[in-house]
């Protein structure tokens, strides 16, 4: 049994607390169920191929976004009637994000900021609107609650490691693509297994809400795997450390926080699904969504884009060309 207090209290110090509109939910009551060994299962996890998750709705293409309009207005001097003019008014931009996503957006424990590579994306728009970047108010927010945050007026955008697709879409806009990502898995550097089909039986863990804990059902292995759900990923690294769970199943980009933060885990196999990121925005506002894709744009053609992968992500290797942008 692997007992790693250590790990688990600095986890503690980095992880924190993470959530409907368009944003995945759980797809099984979360009552224990008992096995065919008589072990109930814990709250939160379900045999995850008894009930497959709906087809993906592929009626789109959800990379496709609002095309920018014209030149980018000089920072300060917003047009009028726009939300950007909104904002600069508020003095601030507010960005929904986590705070457990190492390299992306998590709490630093030395100075209790949230960073990374989708706040420096949210500091982008704020220095836009602005010309400063650290007008920038973070508010933490759940996975499940990503849609509903832009939906109720919570936030201006939201950058969390957000896969745009065409659910969503019904009801935010995203930002063009500014990552590329795709799901794989966590195990023990002592596991044999190479991917999640070789996880049959085996219980796999990822946050509530997203659209990795759904993909969990997409898997036809036999046995299934027991798709475990937590609140946050931060939860799930917490719950694999303590041998509650065999795995951890979401995004690549996510899982190597969590290698970085674990010597005993490593991510296997081949990304089996894509993961589009996108930026979530009112869609009664689709003048924000071109000035997002503009300021997008130019951090591709300048090389800001570049340099703040290498900021975050460089670790692991030399950055790759930008996601081109797609238009509607």
């Amino acid at each position: 049994m692997r007992t790693r207090l250590a790990l688990i209290a600095t986890v503690a110090l980095l992880l924190g607390t993470a959530g409907c509109a368009g944003d995945s939910a759980p797809r099984y009551d979360a009552t224990p169920a008992p096995t065919a060994t008589g072990r109930g299962l814990e709250q939160g996890a379900e045999p995850a191929g008894t009930a497959p998750a709906a087809p993906a709705d592929t009626s789109c293409n959800p990379r496709a976004s609002l095309r920018p309009s014209g030149a980018l207005p000089q920072p300060g001097r917003m047009p009028a009637g726009t939300l950007m003019a909104d904002i600069q008014k508020r003095g601030r931009l507010i960005l929904g994000t986590s705070q457990d996503t190492l390299l992306f957006s998590s709490r630093n424990p030395f100075t209790g900021k949230v960073e990374g590579f989708d706040v420096d994306m949210g500091r982008l728009i704020a220095g836009a609107i602005f010309g400063d970047p650290d007008k920038l108010q973070i508010t933490v927010i759940g996975y499940d609650q990503r849609v509903n945050s832009v939906l109720q007026g919570k936030v201006d955008v939201v950058a969390d490691t957000m896969t745009a697709n065409c659910d969503r879409w019904k009801d935010v806009n995203f930002s063009s693509i500014y990552y590329e990502a795709g799901q794989k898995v966590l195990v023990s550097k002592n596991s044999k297994a190479a991917s999640l089909e070789d996880l049959g039986g085996k219980r796999i863990c990822s946050a509530a809400g997203s659209t990795s804990y759904d993909n969990i059902g997409k898997v036809r292995s036999n046995p299934p795997p027991v798709a475990v759900s937590r609140a946050t990923f931060g939860d799930c690294l917490v719950a694999f450390q303590q041998n509650e769970v065999d795995a951890i199943s979401t995004d690549d980009t996510i899982l190597a926080g969590m290698a970085a933060q674990d010597p005993y885990a490593k991510v296997v196999g081949p990304r089996h699904t894509q993961e589009p990121y996108g930026m979530a925005l009112n869609r009664d506002h689709p003048e924000f969504t071109q000035f997002v894709n503009a300021v997008l744009e130019k951090a591709r053609r300048d090389g800001t884009w570049k340099r703040t992968y290498e900021k975050w992500l460089g670790r692991f290797g030399p950055a790759p060309q930008p996601p081109a942008a797609q238009y509607r």
